[in-house]
This record gives structure tokens, sequence and C-alpha cells, in this order.
């Protein structure tokens, strides 16, 4: 049962979700589609990790930190695709409560570990190139430790603001939830009880977790365009900036699309457009990480020929 009788009113106790389409002949390609790309996501951000740890010339502050977000993308992917995958192949899913909660909570979790790791990437970045003397102290193996700590202890308190929002809702009439999976916003549309107090915890802790992380990030990038402005070698800052692009490339589009779904004014999109977006922020953008890195890192790409090259050859 999805509803039972409590007191004076009824209490939800499993959620349908609607997904993204009724249509089956639509089900079944995008089944396959997002198959293809988790499997895509899972074997990328996988042999990255793998590639790191085995490549001696990997071992450096950037690409320790670049296994963790190779491993984040892992978690934000399978936090929501492969129940997206069997609620295209039934007419009706159904979550219970407690794996809704869970698969919130996982997916603040894992959507905040991104935001901090690209900051703590741009810093990375900043004390190469603009302070080159002092990087192997201030980035040093402590130091690394520490940002990824860090990280995750932040993350773990953003996604507990989610998760007790989640338990203090009370749930007592429609069980629908219009979304692939459990997002916040959908959930409190089916709220019975006050929620505007856990909206606003939930919009300061999300809202000051992306403040800080954009304010590092874009501080990072004007101290890294002020010195490569000034570097006299031509080659120097084509060398320099080079290995900014692949980061740049994915704070943006992570950003981007963060920002449209938690930003804009709601009434500027309809449901439908968000879960595109959310589709996209969720299953793609996890795929696509492994993908810039390794097309626009040299470093990679050389590793990777000499660990085929001892594969070949051995």
């Amino acid at each position: 049962m999805s509803i039972l009788e409590d007191g004076n009113h009824t209490s939800v106790t499993q959620f349908i979700l609607l997904g993204l389409t009724f249509d089956p002949v639509l089900r079944v390609i995008l089944f396959i589609i997002i198959l293809c790309i988790y499997l895509v996501t899972l074997s990328g951000n996988f042999s990255t990790i793998l590639l790191i740890r085995v490549s001696p010339q990997l071992h450096h502050p950037m690409y320790f930190l670049l296994s963790h977000l190779a491993s984040t993308d892992i978690g934000i992917s399978s936090s929501v695709t492969p129940n997206m995958l069997v609620n295209f192949l039934l007419e009706r899913y159904t979550i219970s409560y407690l794996g809704c909660a869970m698969q919130l909570g996982s997916a603040a979790f894992f959507g905040t570990v991104e935001c901090y790791l690209l900051a703590a990437m741009a810093y990375d970045r900043f004390m190469a190139i603009c302070s080159p003397l002092l990087y192997p102290t201030k980035m040093s193996t402590q130091v690394c430790n520490q940002l990824i700590v860090g990280s995750y202890v932040g993350s773990f308190l953003n996604a507990s603001c989610f998760t007790f929002s989640f338990f203090s809702f009370i749930f007592c009439g429609s069980n629908r939830v219009n979304h692939f999976f459990c997002d916040f916003a959908p959930l409190v549309e089916l709220c019975c009880s006050d929620a505007s107090v856990s909206a606003f915890v939930i919009s300061f802790s999300a809202g000051t977790v992306t403040v800080i992380t954009l304010l590092v990030i874009a501080i990072s990038y004007i101290y890294i365009f002020i010195t490569i402005l000034k570097m006299r070698s031509t080659e120097g800052r084509q060398k320099a900036f080079s290995t900014c692009t692949s980061h740049l490339t994915a704070v943006t589009i992570y950003y981007g699309t963060v920002t449209f779904i938690y930003v804009m004014p709601k009434s500027s999109y309809s449901t439908d457009q968000n879960k595109v977006v959310s589709v996209f922020y969720m299953v793609v953008i996890p795929m696509l990480n492994p993908l810039i890195y390794s097309l626009k890192s040299n470093e990679i790409k050389n590793a990777l020929k000499r660990q085929l090259s001892k594969k070949i050859f051995s």
C-alpha cells in the first residue's frame, strides 16, 4: 500500500515516480540511450581513476583531485540512473519512503562534492600558475587530503539538510512525484505541512555552497588570467592556459546547468524542461567530464598511450 491511515489523515509510505514520458515507444528509445550513456559514464570514469592510479606521471595534485571528481561523477549518475532505467521498463515505478529519502540525500551529497572539487581544482590551477615556487608546499599531499575531507564533510552537512527537511514533511495526499527521481522541488509540491522553513534552509544551504565555490573559482581565474597576460612568452601563455581549458569547460557546463535548475525563476520554464535539464545535469555531465579531460589534457593522452603500449608489447 502506498498510503496508510494515521490518525485523522493518511500517511504516504511510498512514492510513484512519473518519469520522463508515458509514450511506450519513446520510453524504449530513452532506455537504450540512457543505458549507453550510463555504461560510458562508468567505463570512462573508472578508466580515469585506474589510469591516474597506475601512471606515475599523473601522481600530481591536479590528477589526485580529478580521480575524486571521477568517483563523484559515478556517484551522481548511480544515485538516479539505475532507478530511471527500471522506470522506463515498468508502467508504474514506485520507490519507498526511505528509498526516496536516500535518493534525495545521495543526489544532494554527490552534487555538492562536485562543486567543492571543482573549486579545489581551480585553487590548484591558481597555485600552479600564479605561485609555482610555493606549489609543492601549498598543494602537498596533506593539503590535498584536507581539501578532500573538507569537501566530503561540507557535502554531508548540505545533504543532511535535504534529508532532515524531507523527514520533517508530512505527506498526506498524492504520492505521485512528477520527476524521474526524488528531487526536492516536486516533493515540496506534495507536502501537506508548511514547508517554508525547510525550503528556506535548503535554499540557504545550497546557495551558500554555490556562492562560495563560485567565488573561489572566479577569484582563482581572475588571478590566473592576470598572470597569463603578464607572461612575455606566447608559448608560455598557451601552455598555462591549456592546463585550465578542461577545468573551465567542466565548470561552465556544470554551473550553467545548476543555475538553470535552481536559480532561474520557476515561472520561466516548465516542469518538462526542468526534467530534461536534470537529465543533462545528473546523467550526461558525469559522462562528459572524463571525455573533456581526456581530450584536452596532453598528460592524460600520453599516459594512456604509455599504458596501452605496455599492454600491447608486454
